[in-house]
């Protein structure tokens, strides 16, 4: 199926263009949400009259979507989960909790919006892309952590999966006298 965008589509193409669609894509997504217009006469003059108002509109989203970007970028939130001893999250955090994370501080964000390829699943310091707009990404930080105190650690540099970490010792390399007993051993053998 052909359509008129009447936005930016990330993969598809710009405001005005015409592309062909899967049907299912165009009929359950594009056209319900007013994001297309099927491609026939009609709605090509509907679109060359509208257009101003649509670039007007865009605009007016792009603005707002960068003002918030521009709160976003660069800020670090923190999200406490159970882990175990190596750092493995038992479970993991996925679009919907980071989305849910940032609007708990005060953000309007969709889990759509947040772009993740896979569900994180070790502690530590994550860099996450926000898709605010078509044209307007955010890049926060997110802090998993098993307390509030390991979050503040971490964001210090400290790695919390090392043996001190996680017993307070010094990982130390065996002595070589532990080792010169079985080299004389096998000397007189």
């Amino acid at each position: 199926m052909e359509v008129i965008l009447l936005e930016r589509i990330s993969r598809l193409g710009q405001m005005g263009d015409t592309v062909k669609v899967k049907d299912g894509f165009a009929r359950n997504f594009l056209l319900p949400q007013g994001k297309a217009l099927r491609a026939n006469e009609a709605n090509k003059k509907k679109f060359e009259g509208q257009r101003a108002q649509l670039e007007a509109r865009n605009l007016e989203r792009k603005s707002e979507a960068q003002a918030i970007a521009d709160k976003l970028n660069g800020k670090t939130f923190v999200a406490i989960r159970s882990a175990g001893e190596t750092g493995q999250l038992y479970g993991s955090v996925s679009t919907r909790d980071i989305a849910d994370l940032i609007t708990a501080e005060g953000f309007s964000l969709n889990r759509n919006q947040v772009e993740l390829n896979l569900p994180i699943k070790t502690i530590g310091l994550h860099k996450v892309v926000l898709a605010l707009h078509p044209e307007v990404e955010a890049s926060v930080t997110i802090n998993i952590a098993r307390t509030a105190d390991e979050a503040e650690r971490q964001v210090k540099g400290e790695d919390l999966t090392s043996a001190q970490a996680i017993y307070g010792i010094e990982e130390a390399p065996l002595s070589d006298e532990f080792f010169d007993e079985d080299e004389e051993g096998e000397e007189n053998a």
